[in-house]
């Protein structure tokens, strides 16, 4: 990789994109940070020289030029609150293109090849048809998910809100995943145009990470297997918007239907180390759940 290069780097401060910057920066390589806030987010990396702050928002297409200005790398994921692709990514897609960057990093979801009608899908599909050279990280769902999304259950309600029913799920944690997207953009001839299904090392019901998590809190922590419709029903009470709800609850009738089950191995090739376990994230992550 030539000292000249810089990544950017998307959703930076999140679970996934703050991994991918330690890492890349780890070793040496130049990062710009694209943040909805600046200011906020510029404490994270003010002893980090190889990181610059820069304001980015993808419906602002205003905020391009300057994110991508020296850029030669980008790694992105998809916010969850944007669920129109066709508005409010494939412009910077497009742009993407303008610019002839030499690698795209995208995480997807497992899966996605099957499920043309999440947002992940047609990007992915926008992607290929643009002709832009991509790596698809297609993770299943993420352990962090229980300390963001499901927090408020866990911490108020000692339990798992969740309409996946009995089946299983097999959980990577976005620290793995981070360190891979980090991998494929500093080894890119190696990852062009691959599309990575990439897990954890088993899968396990919301049943057993509530036995887990009740072993390794040391509260007990139920599962209470809402209906699909009464758990969309509440998201959208609580204020989430409703696009959103409705993306969350397709997700989780998907895994109802045994499809957040696979396991791969393809994570652990691609790491060279053994994956982190959901006990190892519940332990990490324990003072988010009391």
């Amino acid at each position: 990789m030539s000292d000249l290069e810089k990544i950017l780097v998307l959703g930076a401060t999140g679970n996934i994109g703050f991994t991918v910057v330690q890492k890349l920066t780890e070793n040496g390589i130049a990062v710009r940070a694209g943040v909805s806030n600046p200011e906020k987010s510029k404490t994270l990396w003010a002893d980090n020289a190889l990181v610059d702050v820069i304001h980015f928002d993808f419906l602002d297409t205003a905020t391009f030029p300057s994110a991508l200005e020296g850029i030669t790398k980008v790694f992105f994921v998809r916010p969850p609150q944007l669920s129109k692709p066709k508005e409010d990514m494939f412009p910077f897609l497009r742009f993407l293109k303008e610019r002839s960057v030499a690698h795209v990093v995208f995480v997807s979801l497992i899966g996605v090849e099957k499920n043309p009608v999440t947002p992940h899908h047609k990007i992915e599909k926008e992607m290929v048809r643009l002709a832009l050279p991509y790596t698809f990280l297609r993770p299943s769902f993420f352990m962090q998910n229980l300390n963001t999304t499901h927090q408020e259950d866990i911490q108020k309600h000692s339990d798992l809100f969740i309409p996946a029913g009995k089946a299983k799920t097999s959980f990577i944690d976005t620290r793995d995943i981070g360190e891979i997207a980090a991998i494929c953009l500093m080894n890119t001839p190696d990852h062009l145009h691959q599309k990575y299904s990439i897990t954890g090392k088993e899968a396990v019901s919301y049943d057993e990470v509530a036995d887990r998590m009740t072993a390794i809190l040391g509260k007990k922590i139920t599962y209470s297997k809402p209906s699909l419709r009464y758990f969309r029903s509440t998201m959208i009470k609580r204020g989430i918007p409703k696009e959103y709800a409705n993306v969350m609850t397709m997700l989780y009738f998907i895994t109802q239907m045994g499809n957040a089950k696979k396991v791969t191995v393809t994570a652990n090739e691609l790491l060279k180390r053994e994956l982190t376990s959901i006990d190892q994230y519940i332990a990490d992550y324990r003072t988010s759940f009391l």
